[in-house]
């Protein structure tokens, strides 16, 4: 079959590769929409931590399909499916109080197994959840990234009528700005890096967009634009009984100066939050099927499997003066 492939050396080709043979506790499913993101361009250029990334890999870990065959406990062929990425052991004492995020054996789809930019990919079956038929596929495609931001939004109980800041403006800060509204804030602002992204921050619901750092403080300030500055923005703008919630990634091995003693007198919760649990990634899938979220509109680039290499390329640079949302390839044409 054909498949993107990477060896981490800054290549990315479609080229042939075995097509899976299922284990006893597998299924096969035909991926139809994939979406890309930053991760992928650092596995294509290795500079991921080896022990987080198995080469030659096929990309891959945002995505939906269809099932290939009947498989009792999910649904008939061709029943529309999403599967979560992170494959726990289920045994650790992690994954036993439910943070299979943390499972002591590291093991995810696109990462250190075959991913889902390929015609077929086999799966774990306890992963596997079925999409209603209702659900768009360009919204099905960002369960992924929505699992992850929901995990962060509900690791730790928030109250209603909040006033949040989201740092960055990347497909997860405008998720995070979209999904955060389940929380009743009061108010969202989105601190933007580009003026072309404000027509999307604005279909987030977000009241206000904005290039320039605020000088107000917020209850709950989400970083998403993985720098050091935007971190030591999030913290100073973080107001006394506030809390800063990083999602980006900077650069490995990057500091930021902290005051502790401004944390303690100020009563700030700072919260990291690592991919998703199986837990908020079955959330996502409820308020997916009962339509309370329908997060397509920032679907803004899509290629066929042939054009790979120009997905890539939009995540690279893209148009810099146009909007750029999450880049899907689509298996299904």
């Amino acid at each position: 079959m054909k498949a993107l492939v990477t060896n981490g050396q800054r290549d990315a080709a479609v080229r042939d590769w075995p097509t899976p043979i299922p284990l006893p506790d597998e299924v096969v499913v035909r991926p139809l929409l994939v979406g890309m993101c930053g991760t992928d361009v650092e596995l294509i250029d290795g500079s991921v931590d080896p022990a987080y990334a198995h080469y030659p890999l096929v990309l891959g870990h945002e995505w939906v399909g269809q099932l290939v065959s009947d498989v009792n406990e999910i649904g008939v062929a061709g029943c529309r499916v999403v599967v979560e990425g992170i494959v726990p052991c289920g045994k650790c004492a992690a994954c036993q109080r439910g943070a299979t995020n943390l499972c002591s054996t590291y093991d995810e789809i696109g990462f250190t197994r075959p991913g889902a930019m390929a015609e077929l990919v086999a799966a774990p079956r306890s992963l596997v959840h079925p999409i209603d038929d209702a659900v768009a596929l360009d919204d099905a495609v960002l369960v992924e990234p929505m699992a992850v931001v929901w995990r962060a939004l509900t690791r730790l109980p928030l109250r209603n009528g909040l006033s949040v800041a989201v740092i960055g403006d990347g497909t997860i800060a405008l998720l995070a700005a979209y999904l955060v509204s389940a929380l009743s804030p009061a108010d969202v602002t989105i601190v933007g890096q580009r003026e072309a992204q404000r027509a999307l921050a604005r279909r987030t619901g977000a009241a206000n967009f904005t290039l320039d750092t605020p000088t107000a403080r917020f209850d709950l300030v989400i970083e998403a634009a993985g720098t050091v500055a935007s971190v030591r923005t999030a913290l100073d703008r973080c107001a006394r009984g506030g809390t800063v919630i990083l999602l980006g990634l900077p650069p490995h091995g990057s500091r930021v100066e902290i005051a502790p003693d401004d944390l303690v007198n100020n009563d700030i919760i700072v919260q990291a939050s690592f991919s998703y649990t199986r837990d908020a990634f079955a959330d996502v899938v409820h308020h997916l099927n009962t339509r309370q979220w329908q997060p397509s509109f920032l679907l803004t680039h899509h290629y066929p499997l042939a054009s790979a290499d120009a997905a890539v390329a939009a995540l690279r640079t893209g148009d810099l003066g146009s909007p750029r949302g999450k880049v899907v390839v689509d298996l299904s044409v």
